[in-house]
């Protein structure tokens, strides 16, 4: 099978398309046929070498998430039958034509929802949901800023805010367009986030205020201006570093406005049944029209270093996707 896979850790030319035995599924296991893989910044993270919870052994395929058709069955696997639409969470090996997945935990796609689509929903639309109401507590009538507010996980957030009461969403990008489409999908009010000011911009969107819960997933001194538009007793929640760039926040800064920051990482939530329920929720908004998926670059997986580059540059809206059968 062709898959994408980095000998060694570095920028995206790192990446190389190439030809690998293909995988076969040992007991509980099925193999699956991926049709869409989708794209994650942890994808980015592997291939720098930068701090990750999980190991990344050399050669590493990248690829947390998939769907495709059921191909075969390990031993011992029943209930679910081959050339079956399913969604996989494999943690690693998802650029590639062919990948083993752990039947359990497979998912079904529902009707109406395309294999592109389907990898939207569970890593960006969970990491948005879970976020949202666990990590920052969400309480109806607060305002959220949300930034990369085009992104995978911002254009989840936005409108997820929304639909949970947030009184007021306040998008953050880095360009006109990005900003266009976060309007698009509800958000109040739209800031550019590369301009000096921008957090006293939150601030009078806010009445002065600040925002009551801010997704960090910059890093580096975005982080300090986040916590000057946050508001009192205000919630910040940190799930990605995209810049690479280390952030220091003096822990003395927080007590007087009594601001919190907490970390946030979607592979500690996936207890099945959590995340089943979760998915459910998120799937009937789609087949509501409460909520958009938003797929953004789709190319094959022999260009994984342009898409690399697209991600790692933030040039990109919405999910990307990577097909291996072009």
């Amino acid at each position: 099978m062709q898959a994408v896979r980095f000998h060694s850790t570095g920028g995206p030319e790192v990446l190389v398309y190439e030809t690998i035995p293909d995988p076969v599924p040992g007991p509980g296991e099925v193999l699956i046929k991926v049709e869409a893989a989708g794209m994650n910044f942890s994808d980015v993270l592997r291939r720098r070498g930068d701090p990750y919870p999980a190991p990344s052994p050399l050669p590493f395929i990248p690829g947390s998430e998939v769907a495709g058709t059921i191909a075969a069955l390990g031993p011992g696997v029943t209930g679910i039958a081959p050339g079956t639409l399913v969604y996989a969470a494999p943690r690693a090996g998802g650029y590639a034509q062919y990948v083993v997945a752990q039947a359990a935990g497979v998912i079904p796609i529902p009707d109406g929802i395309t294999a592109a689509q389907a990898t939207t929903l569970v890593i960006q639309g969970l990491t948005a949901l879970f976020a949202l109401r666990h990590a920052g507590r969400l309480a109806a009538g607060e305002s959220v800023l949300v930034e990369a507010a085009a992104g995978g996980v911002g254009s989840f957030a936005v409108q997820l805010a929304k639909l949970y009461g947030a009184g007021t969403v306040i998008a953050a990008a880095s360009s006109g367009h990005k900003r266009g489409v976060a309007l698009s999908l509800g958000a109040d009010h739209a800031v550019d986030y590369t301009a000096a000011d921008w957090p006293l911009r939150v601030r009078e969107l806010t009445g002065g205020r600040g925002a009551d819960i801010v997704l960090e997933m910059t890093g580096g001194e975005t982080v300090g201006q986040a916590l000057d538009a946050l508001a009192d007793f205000g919630r910040m929640v940190v799930y990605g570093q995209a810049s690479g760039e280390v952030a220091l926040v003096d822990p003395q800064r927080l007590t007087v406005p009594n601001q919190s920051v907490t970390g946030f990482y979607i592979g500690a939530y996936f207890q099945w049944q959590m995340i089943k329920e979760a998915l459910a929720e998120l799937v009937a908004h789609v087949a509501a029209g409460r909520l958009r998926l938003q797929v953004g670059a789709v190319l094959p997986l022999s260009q994984a270093v342009r898409a690399h580059q697209l991600l790692e540059g933030r040039e990109s809206t919405g999910k990307m996707v990577l097909q291996p059968w072009e």
